[in-house]
């Protein structure tokens, strides 16, 4: 497949011929100095790497810089309300019991993560590509690079601007891990109690976080109602739009409502929310992924979801029917083939705890 550098984020400074030598995935990628202490407040975190292309006629090598950046926004920690009351229309069983969490201050990213910003991870050659022959040779916890996908990445939809969309858990883990190994910082999903916490505003239990009435839902998302974009006439059902482009919420962070769902720290367990409903308050609460490929729990519904899957304590859980047009054996630990409503944003939390702080990526390829 032809990769198409077409984004406004990045920049390409062509250079003289250079020989590159790709180092292994921890050295010397992990030798950053660990970063300043940062302040309570919004800060841009800068992201570069290179890509080489060689001409076939020539066999000249030329070098691209790829940079970009992106913000994140502080939120500061409270108490919130995770899951819905039961007269909530549209809840979901899986919503209840709703119980009480605290989570700490952290900083979440703006907008959600954009093919710039993915681009920058895919094509970062101080890492190898997961199907090169020395990094099959690694475990899982080293970093690499996501395989090709078998189709169009976009699947029709807009690329400069627009969320990435299709990458599995795993996929969006290794993310995580490439940039802490490109910035000393312990970035991370959200756990499902931080998203919630930042999808409500730090506010309320209303359905939403301007309250209960979806009338004024167009302003902050696309959804099913509004996605249709005729700049698009492939996807006439509708399709992802450039983030930031719908108002931001009492926190100042765009699309946690519609998009793409966005995929969350935490491995899915049927009776989480029950046992947690029997502590008063559940301090920085999650459900740390094991080596298991599916059930975890993306939020916040997508382009092609009703309003009433973009509710704050709307959830779904991935399962292996989402990779049934997968033609591959095994099947992809990168991408979701087809699965174009899935997508992810990052954070950062002020006091990690040791066993995130900790975390990486643990799944293997595998049939099914």
């Amino acid at each position: 497949m032809t990769r198409r550098f077409t984004t406004s984020f990045l920049l390409f400074a062509t250079l003289p011929w250079v020989a590159v030598a790709v180092a292994p995935p921890d050295e010397p990628a992990d030798k950053v100095p660990a970063p300043p202490k940062l302040e309570r407040k919004n800060f841009t975190q800068k992201i570069e790497s290179f890509k080489t292309i060689t001409d076939a006629n020539t066999k000249t090598t030329t070098r691209y810089d790829l940079k970009g950046q992106f913000e994140m926004i502080y939120v500061p920690g409270g108490e919130v309300t995770v899951g819905s009351p039961e007269s909530e229309p549209g809840r979901d069983a899986n919503e209840g019991p709703a119980y009480k969490a605290k989570v700490g201050n952290f900083w979440m990213q703006k907008l959600e993560v954009t093919w710039n910003d993915w681009d920058i991870f895919w094509y970062d050659e101080n890492f190898l590509k997961a199907d090169h022959k020395d990094a099959k040779k690694m475990g899982p916890e080293f970093v690499t690079r996501p395989t090709n996908t078998f189709l169009d990445e976009t699947y029709d939809h807009g690329r400069d601007g627009h969320p990435a969309l299709s990458m599995t858990h795993h996929a969006a883990m290794m993310y995580c891990e490439w940039l802490r190994k490109k910035t000393g910082r312990l970035y991370r999903l959200p756990t499902e109690a931080e998203w919630e916490y930042a999808a409500r505003g730090g506010k309320g239990d209303t359905a939403y976080s301007f309250g209960n009435d979806a009338k004024d839902l167009k302003e902050y998302a696309w959804f099913k109602e509004n996605s249709v974009d005729e700049d698009f006439p492939d996807k006439p059902k509708g399709c992802t739009h450039k983030v930031g482009t719908r108002k931001a919420n009492p926190f100042g962070i765009h699309d946690l409502y519609g998009n793409v769902w966005e995929w969350t720290l935490d491995q899915y367990e049927e009776n989480t929310y029950a046992n947690r409903a029997k502590n008063k308050l559940n301090l920085g609460p999650v459900n740390i992924p094991t080596a298991d490929k599916w059930s975890h729990i993306v939020r916040g519904g997508s382009w092609a979801d009703k309003a009433e899957k973009l509710r704050s304590a709307s959830r779904r859980v991935s399962e292996e029917s989402w990779q049934k047009h997968d033609p591959q054996e095994p099947r992809s630990i990168w991408w979701l083939t087809k699965m174009d409503v899935i997508g992810f944003r990052v954070v950062l939390a002020e006091e990690e705890q040791p066993d995130l702080a900790t975390l990486k990526p643990r799944v293997v390829k595998k049939s099914g």
